[in-house]
């Protein structure tokens, strides 16, 4: 992959973020450099790839309707830049993910438990409070059903505390191994 531009995306909600990531990966060929919290309770999307095709990336991001902190494109960026923000990816099964965001941490755990407990999946990752605005999240996987059975789960339990829950069918296996914690 050609590589000379960098395309940066900040989302207001996590969840928005990981499903944003996900459709800007599969809308262009990039490659996904970051898919991670900030300590303000927003998400930063990193990709990078040619012009056009980080342009395209970062236009679907701008056009999809989700609150955005900010965008950008740059580019003739410096491979010094590039290379310090790669990092090597393990492969993961291809799964459906789910992610749930609370605006409580106690809630969040709730949440969590009573969606591993309705359905066949595995709770691949929890964070909370800290660096996120006292916010939790966790992101399920599993097949899409059973992914989608205990997001319904969650929710129910979450009510009004439920900032937002997504399903991703076929997440990038980048995004996957970013969510999941096999890359920072």
């Amino acid at each position: 992959m050609d590589v000379d531009s960098l395309g940066i995306v900040e989302v207001t909600s996590i969840a928005s973020g990981v499903e944003l990531a996900d459709a800007m990966v599969k809308a262009a060929s990039v490659e996904l450099l970051r898919a991670a919290t900030l300590c303000s309770g927003r998400f930063l999307i990193y990709v990078a790839g040619d012009r056009e095709a980080v342009e395209t990336s970062v236009r679907l991001a701008r056009g999809s309707g989700r609150k955005l902190a900010g965008s950008f494109v740059i580019s003739h960026i410096s491979p010094l830049l590039i290379a310090a923000l790669k990092r090597s990816e393990p492969s993961l099964p291809g799964e459906a993910l789910g992610v749930v965001e609370s605006r409580v941490v106690s809630a969040g755990l709730d949440a969590a438990d009573k969606a591993v407990k309705r359905s066949e999946v595995r709770l691949l990752k929890f964070v909370s409070g800290q660096g996120i605005a006292g916010k939790a999240f966790f992101v399920l996987g599993g097949d899409v059903a059973a992914v989608r059975e205990a997001v319904n789960a969650a929710e129910e339990a979450l009510g009004s505390r439920l900032v937002e829950a997504v399903v991703i069918p076929h997440p990038a296996a980048s995004l996957a191994a970013a969510l999941t914690g096999l890359v920072r």
